[in-house]
């Protein structure tokens, strides 16, 4: 059976709470339990209420959270700018082959038609979730990105063919 609050109690909760404890740290210094602690703050007309402190708390946690979502937004844009500039650059390609599996690389002026689908694959992800997390300003948003990534994947598929035409000099 708990033990009856007795004055003692009251005048911890009371110099507690005055000294700006929160519930919990007073329940744990006085051995009693949170919410013998919320009786007795009741009955000397003592509330824990932190209804402005929380508010704050909150809006500086949100207004933080839009700080990084906007710095990883940026950066998702800087890696999509980089994957965009991999598609047109001489690359090293290489492959284990022949009959005793022998280690080959092979110099190619860009990445083979399925690399350079691939690394548009991976710039459009980039760009994808870089908009997610900060929408661009204008209206359109994605739309245009989807429509510039499309005008993009429809030159690759020209310069396939263009490969092909020359026998596919370049391996791709």
């Amino acid at each position: 059976m708990a033990r009856p609050i007795d004055d003692r109690d009251r005048e911890q909760v009371h110099r507690l709470h005055t000294a700006g404890r929160s519930r919990n740290d007073i329940a744990r210094a006085i051995n009693r339990s949170p919410s013998t602690v919320s009786k007795i703050a009741a009955a000397l007309g003592l509330t824990f209420e932190r209804g402005p402190e929380v508010v704050a708390a909150t809006e500086a946690r949100r207004i933080d959270l839009a700080g990084r979502r906007a710095l990883l937004a940026e950066q998702l844009h800087t890696d999509a700018e980089h994957l965009r500039a991999q598609l047109w650059e001489p690359c090293t390609v290489g492959a284990f082959g022949g009959k005793d599996n022998v280690w080959s690389k092979t110099r190619l002026d860009r990445p083979t038609f399925g690399d350079q689908r691939q690394i548009l694959a991976a710039a459009g992800t980039a760009i994808e979730k870089s908009l997610k997390l900060s929408p661009a300003e204008g209206g359109e948003d994605a739309a245009q990105v989807r429509s510039m990534l499309g005008a993009l994947g429809e030159a690759l598929t020209q310069a396939a063919a263009d490969d092909t035409d020359d026998g596919g000099a370049d391996g791709g």
